[in-house]
């Protein structure tokens, strides 16, 4: 590794991206090349597999309320983000599949109409207490194409629904206006992506 590189390379990495859109077999392949590259990599995700990340999923599978769901994930959030200073902090490129901005861009979808601006909302409930990525990858597709992908599992989570993916989309497309965002065509090939998300990691 050049010295110096460490430095200029991203870090701390996320992937979102509607249901179907490629992000964690994706994710999946960039901490399997950058391993095998011989860097020290963490692959991690969002909800966790902690007590209080199993907690979201069954909120997520029961249809709980949006902001009994909302407040869970940023519980979770919370705790999992101090493991990734650890990470970090070790030295680790941290690689994580979803994080904050699923949250903003899931629930803010199911607070429409119930709350003004649910994003801004929840963005303001945590952005003091969560470590904001370096860079972060938005698997962009059609949700009529992301669900396609994903109709041959056994059963789909209530979010997985066409309708409430595009407004899912949409919100994405709004928080991807900050600079930290990396827009990425979700119909390329996995090969094609993992490579252009390699690239924007180490910088090269």
């Amino acid at each position: 590794m050049v010295q110096g590189e460490e430095k200029q390379m991203s870090r701390f990495v996320t992937f979102e991206g509607i249901d179907g859109s490629g992000k964690s077999t994706v994710s999946k392949k960039v901490y399997e090349k950058l391993k095998s590259k011989g860097y020290k990599v963490v692959l991690t995700f969002e909800p966790t597999d902690t007590f209080i990340g199993k907690c979201v999923q069954r909120f997520i599978e029961k249809k709980s309320d949006p902001f009994s769901t909302a407040f869970a994930f940023i519980s979770d959030r919370i705790e999992h983000c101090k493991k990734i200073k650890k990470w970090l902090d070790e030295g680790s490129i941290v690689l994580c599949d979803r994080y904050a901005e699923s949250t903003y861009a899931y629930q803010g979808a199911q607070m429409e109409g119930i709350i003004d601006k649910p994003m801004k909302w929840l963005k303001d409930l945590s952005d003091e207490r969560i470590i904001f990525p370096d860079i972060t990858f938005l698997f962009l597709i059609d949700p009529k194409d992301a669900l396609k992908r994903i109709e041959h599992r056994d059963e789909l989570i209530p979010f997985e629904k066409v309708d409430f993916l595009k407004k899912v989309h949409k919100n994405y497309l709004k928080l991807s206006n900050e600079k930290r965002f990396f827009k990425l065509d979700a119909t390329k090939t996995i090969d094609d992506l993992t490579d252009i998300c390699i690239k924007n990691v180490l910088k090269i």
